[in-house]
């Protein structure tokens, strides 16, 4: 048999959500799982997946296809739709071995399948690969977020895939949405343009929202099948953040932290809504007033509004 690799931490185990009906499939794939070092998280339908999902984050998902009630495709399709696990890779398990299934699969957001009777040797290497690649994914969001870029992702129909917390906050205010998660179809059709090489590269498109003004989206190329990444730009030269970065010398993170002192969020508040732990907040505020030149949170909240209104 062979052992997957240890990813993470020493001492943790990635958590494998298996989900089939049939008892065989779960005992057997269970005992074989849980040999290797994993943790088996166990789930005989598409209802109890999302269930379990709702509680805990697995690394990798194994979903038979058919089962009874919500099948294996739908499934995949709202655990794809659920923010918190949409980047966990699907593994489909099925019988069926038609292209039409196989397309279907992929189509529902899986990234691979293996045809049952299981074979293990080939089912961890497709496991070790995919938990690879997600975690290669995450890592790198993860450092687009923590250096503040303003980037987004969107399928071939403008859906929203993922976006950094700035690029998030600045869709929010500006609303440049058709509907609920994806972009107008005049800023779709112009990334498709540049992505074809027959259109500009940026697209500046006007918001009724304060202070904010106008937006671009500027295309930076595609990322997998059909996902175009996307870099969001404030034009109206009132960028709250930037603006703190430019004339104090902050860290992206710093200026966020300032930005929300500014508005009178607590430092608890800032934490929850940067996603930092209070230890953290506390430490960006000692650079910050360091960087300013102030001693507390009062004075550095003056002045940023100062840098906000010209003064």
């Amino acid at each position: 048999m062979v052992e997957p690799q240890p990813s993470r931490a020493a001492g943790t185990r990635d958590i494998v959500l298996l989900v089939d009906d049939t008892p065989d499939t779960l005992a057997m794939l269970t005992d074989a799982l849980e040999q290797s070092g994993f943790m088996v998280l166990i789930a005989t339908g598409g209802s109890a997946a999302l269930s379990i999902c709702e509680r805990v984050t697995p690394d990798v998902i194994l979903m038979d296809a058919m089962m009874p009630g919500l099948d294996g495709f739908e499934t995949c399709r709202r655990l794809k739709a659920t923010a918190a696990v949409a980047h966990v890779p699907v593994i489909f398990m099925t019988a069926l071995s038609e292209t039409e299934h196989i397309v279907q699969g992929l189509g529902a957001g899986g990234v691979d399948y293996v045809t049952k009777p299981v074979v293990l040797d080939e089912m961890f290497a497709r496991i070790r690969t995919h938990l690879h690649n997600a975690r290669a994914a995450q890592s790198t969001r993860l450092a687009l977020d923590t250096a503040g870029s303003f980037l987004l992702a969107i399928d071939q129909s403008g859906t929203l895939l993922w976006a950094t917390p700035q690029a998030r906050r600045l869709l929010q205010r500006a609303a440049p949405l058709s509907n609920p998660g994806a972009l107008a179809p005049e800023i779709v059709a112009s990334i498709h343009a540049a992505a074809a090489g027959g259109g500009p590269q940026t697209l500046t498109w006007p918001t009724s929202q304060a202070g904010v003004g106008h937006l671009q989206f500027g295309f930076l190329g595609t990322i997998g099948a059909g996902e175009y990444l996307v870099r969001l730009t404030s034009l109206d030269g009132r960028n709250d953040e930037e603006a703190l970065r430019r004339r104090f010398s902050l860290t992206a993170r710093e200026a966020e932290v300032l930005l929300w002192i500014a508005r009178g969020k607590s430092n608890r508040d800032i934490a929850d809504i940067l996603a930092l732990s209070p230890r953290t907040v506390n430490k960006h505020l000692e650079g910050i007033y360091t960087k300013l030149g102030v001693e507390n949170r009062a004075s550095a909240a003056v002045l940023a509004n100062r840098v906000w209104s010209g003064n």
